[in-house]
């Protein structure tokens, strides 16, 4: 089993108060400059290299049939100085097997399943890199996606998180509906976070890389994020450093029923996301005030929570009205044209209070 952090909560909470305002008052941050075993409950990593550039982290759970592709993507990988970290969260299918194919190519970490946030956390503590890149076992990247963003992370040093937009693909990888997401952030993302309660046009997790000093002075992801840990890096690493964002598609994200990306959602995953979201916020606030960092999220500003709610609920007239104009004016889409057309299409959609707002319960 991985050992974990021995920083204490005052320490950590003294790093990263250091840490943001180093980050943010000085252009001279850190610059950037094996065997696999079998997988067994007391993990034994054999091998040892010069400490690589970057570190790619692969999480997998019961995607035997999709993580040799995304495994096989990054190896693929042009960008020199880069290490492999597999774990298994728990697979109960033929994922150890494939895996094991691997051999002297990746790490491989197992574990009992304890969800995503753990996975990762697990692979971060066995990482080398200065870069750390992450990747759903169930997605896989383009040529040229390491190299893109270790350029980035190098032209900026006050950067903390870099990320790009994805393609979504059907089951089979065949490519459908348009990149994602359609509006890109970039720079000091936390004024327009605290206006709009930590959300913004976000990134998904295999797109997403994080600057290891930053990673060190966030500390390890709340295992409450299972799923959807995106949601950790997307929501505390804008308050640590500046964002860049990539124009392109360099990785591609598989739509398929384990994921919450779906063009439209019934009553269960409607409930679903606002208890996440709601959690997401929490976690946020608690991660603020416990290093000692200025501003608290509110919920009330989370225009999605509230859009889901009014669609489980219905809306009167006056309330209708007032969710538009709120969403004319939110602050997470950064878009006029997209904030205007998601606000008209809400308050025309939106059921009215007391009739069937005629959504199915079961999430599928």
């Amino acid at each position: 089993m991985v050992g974990s952090l021995s920083t204490t909560r005052d320490d950590a909470s003294r790093t990263a108060s250091d840490f943001f305002r180093l980050f943010r008052a000085t252009k001279h941050a850190r610059v950037l400059n094996s065997a696999a075993p079998k997988c067994s409950a007391a993990t034994r990593l054999r091998g040892v290299m010069e400490r690589p550039a970057i570190s790619v982290l692969i999480n997998n759970h019961n995607y035997g049939r999709f993580v040799g592709r995304a495994i096989d993507s990054a190896l693929n990988q042009k960008a020199p100085d880069v290490e492999t970290i597999v774990v298994d969260d728990g697979s109960s299918d033929q994922s150890r097997s494939i895996l094991e194919a691997y051999n002297n190519r990746v790490k491989v970490l197992c574990q009992d399943n304890r969800g995503q946030a753990a996975a990762i956390n697990a692979a971060v503590r066995v990482s080398r890199g200065d870069i750390l890149c992450f990747l759903d076992a169930d997605d896989w990247w383009a040529p040229g996606k390491l190299s893109a963003t270790a350029a980035a992370f190098r032209s900026n040093p006050q950067v903390s998180l870099v990320y790009h937009r994805l393609q979504p693909t059907l089951t089979d990888g065949s490519p459908t509906l348009k990149p994602i997401p359609r509006t890109l952030c970039s720079g000091d993302l936390s004024p327009r976070l605290m206006k709009s309660a930590g959300w913004w046009p976000f990134p998904m997790t295999s797109a997403i890389a994080v600057r290891r000093s930053a990673w060190d002075a966030a500390g390890d992801m709340p295992e409450q994020f299972r799923i959807s840990a995106d949601a950790w890096l997307t929501g505390i690493y804008p308050f640590l450093g500046d964002v860049a964002a990539l124009p392109y598609s360099l990785g591609f994200y598989r739509i398929h029923n384990n994921n919450w990306y779906r063009p439209i959602d019934d009553a269960a995953m409607l409930r679903k996301r606002m208890v996440h979201w709601q959690a997401s916020v929490e976690a946020t606030n608690r991660f603020l005030s416990a290093h000692d960092l200025p501003g608290r999220l509110r919920l009330t500003d989370h225009y999605p929570y509230r859009v889901a709610s009014a669609r489980l609920e219905g809306v009167a007239a006056r309330a209708r009205l007032k969710l538009a104009v709120d969403g004319l004016l939110f602050a997470g889409e950064p878009n006029l044209l997209r904030r205007v057309r998601d606000a008209l299409r809400t308050a025309r959609d939106l059921p009215r209070l007391g009739r069937d707002v005629g959504l199915s319960e079961a999430a599928k």
